[in-house]
């Protein structure tokens, strides 16, 4: 018995996936790229493992330290197990399908792995589904990962969806404009990230007053468009508003009933983005349902794109009604077996002759089984 549960014990942040959560999964990945491929969405599987050289380039470099690593013993190099889809996604546009036309527009699901987990989300392995647009830097496409995420999302039953969309450039970009020094610096990001609005203010003159107004217009969207119009922002941050504004035109067009937030100055997780990003929730499940944004690939072209983090999908994600288990006793005939399975059920054959036939129905969890040319019930067992 000691050694039955040492064996199944797995290192922290990892799991087995049994039933019925593994069909459930896997069902809502099928309808989320069945919803990918229905736009034009091509599918691309990149390997669990890669050179470390190729996985932590261009934007994977910011996945560098919850990637895990191992030597190749066939060619003596380093190696890195995945830790996010995206990085891998973007290599293979600019190297395997560099000569396609662009904009690229492509699809992937698939496992994850990573050094820790976080306080949100403590799984270290889990699987990753997404869309990468790639060579189209305007609100539109913009708009239309974010329109296609909610869709997806909403055809596989998430409630009360809303989207916050984030600008992290333009805190860097008013950071530049400010010549900020290197321990003011430290001390706003650090405040920005506590949404600590008192300390803020304790930096005083301009730096207060320009980022207290920018914490003031984290909301709805129409409430943080008006702040973000009063203020005078630099050149960088003046066209991220601008896109932001065509962006919620679009949206509102595309999407009408989707909740729209906006939160200026939120730039975790967003660190190699290079514009209008945005994370995905629904009211009641705990953690993201997914995040996405703009950034430049290795082959420093314009993309934006999304992943959803299964894990927390399925939480939000209503089961399926699962088939009916239809239990065939031993020399029920193929013929019989096919009918009933195109019938809809889902047919466990009985291997043995002289088990009993309900008796093996509810031990192999059968709800119904074939008796002679009929269907009939099986009876639960009465409880002692």
């Amino acid at each position: 018995m000691t050694q039955g549960v040492k064996k199944s014990l797995l290192p922290q942040g990892l799991r087995d996936l049994l039933p019925p959560e593994a069909i459930h999964e896997f069902s809502v990945m099928d309808g989320l790229l069945e919803t990918f491929a229905s736009r034009g969405y091509e599918r691309v599987e990149p390997p669990l493992v890669e050179f470390e050289e190729n996985l932590l380039d261009g934007a994977g470099q910011m996945m560098a330290p919850h990637t895990f690593r191992l030597m190749d013993p066939v060619s003596q190099r380093m190696m890195g197990v995945r830790a996010d889809m995206t990085p891998q996604v973007a290599r293979i546009a600019t190297s395997r399908l560099a000569a396609m036309p662009r904009p690229l527009r492509l699809s992937y699901g698939g496992q994850v792995l990573r050094v820790k987990g976080s306080q949100l989300r403590p799984e270290r392995q889990f699987v990753q589904a997404g869309v990468e647009l790639i060579g189209a830097d305007r609100p539109e496409a913009d708009a239309e990962v974010i329109a296609l995420a909610a869709d997806a999302l909403t055809k596989l039953g998430v409630e009360e969806l809303s989207v916050d969309i984030s600008l992290p450039t333009v805190v860097r970009s008013m950071i530049a404009d400010l010549a900020l020094d290197a321990e003011t610096t430290e001390a706003l990001l650090s405040a920005l990230d506590r949404k600590d609005a008192a300390e803020v203010k304790a930096l005083g003159g301009k730096v207060a007053d320009i980022f207290g107004s920018l914490m003031g217009a984290e909301g709805r969207a129409t409430k943080a468009l008006n702040v973000l119009d009063g203020l005078d922002l630099p050149e960088e941050a003046s066209a991220e508003r601008d896109r932001l504004r065509a962006v919620l035109a679009l949206l509102g067009q595309w999407v009408p009933d989707l909740m729209v937030t906006v939160d200026p100055v939120e730039r975790r997780g967003f660190e190699y983005q290079t514009g209008l990003s945005f994370t995905l929730f629904a009211r009641g499940v705990r953690g993201e349902l997914g995040r996405g944004g703009r950034y430049i690939t290795g082959g420093d072209e314009a993309a934006t794109g999304f992943s959803i983090y299964m894990d927390s999908l399925l939480r939000a994600v209503p089961t399926r009604e699962r088939r009916a288990r239809l239990y065939l006793p031993y020399g029920v005939s193929d013929e019989i077996a096919h009918r009933e399975r195109v019938a809809g059920w889902i047919t466990v054959a009985g291997l043995d002759p002289d088990v009993d036939g309900p008796e093996e129905a509810r031990r192999l969890r059968c709800s119904h089984m074939v008796k002679g040319d009929e269907i009939v019930a099986v009876e639960k067992e009465e409880s002692a």
